[in-house]
């Protein structure tokens, strides 16, 4: 069964380190024959929040907001990329997720959270959980955290650590199992 499964990246900084994630996991996806797009919101430049995606009349959104939307619609699940800012989730996710709300109903989100310390980012990762749940798009139970990201993956996104492949290996083998489930689940029909 072939999958869409969008690759949300949080941060804009200049100097991020979260690409490195991204990269390792749109490899480790497109392995897999997922069709993995990345979604950043440092090319996107999306606006900061004043109309949801839903409130502007149908053929009235910006491009960049029809573009995602057409994009999550067709989507089977979504990996959520996110550092950690202040204990929280950075400001460009948010405003990045808060755009849509209908286009991740019944769909899961998987986390792959990170820092550059040895909690991998697992408070922004709590913080993504309630969020992701409130959007209709429930996280699955493992978390990817990648602690001192910088000496984990390089620049490309290559695994410099052994466990990080192991890891990743069975954190995506359990998002698959859930996007099948909701895909086959999806196309009975959806309670609203």
């Amino acid at each position: 069964m072939s999958l869409v499964i969008p690759i949300i990246l949080g941060s804009v900084r200049s100097e991020r380190q979260g690409l490195r994630a991204a990269r390792f996991l749109v490899a480790r996806m497109q392995e897999r024959g997922i069709e993995a797009p990345l979604v950043d919101p440092a090319e996107l430049k999306l606006p900061l929040l004043d109309k949801m995606y839903k409130e502007y009349p149908k053929g009235e959104a910006p491009a960049v907001l029809e573009d995602l939307a057409t994009l999550y619609r067709r989507s089977d699940a979504f990996v959520v990329v996110s550092a950690e800012y202040n204990h929280s989730i950075p400001p460009a996710l948010s405003n990045t997720l808060d755009h849509f709300l209908e286009e991740y109903f019944w769909r899961p989100s998987a986390i792959v959270c990170y820092s550059a310390g040895q909690y991998g980012g697992v408070r922004a990762a709590m913080q993504l959980r309630a969020m992701m749940a409130e959007l209709g798009a429930p996280s699955i139970a493992s978390l990817l955290p990648i602690p001192r990201i910088h000496k984990a993956l390089d620049e490309e996104g290559v695994p410099q650590e052994e466990w990080l492949s192991k890891a990743a290996k069975r954190f995506l083998d359990e998002l698959v199992w859930h996007a099948e489930a909701l895909k086959a689940q999806r196309a009975k029909g959806t309670p609203y």
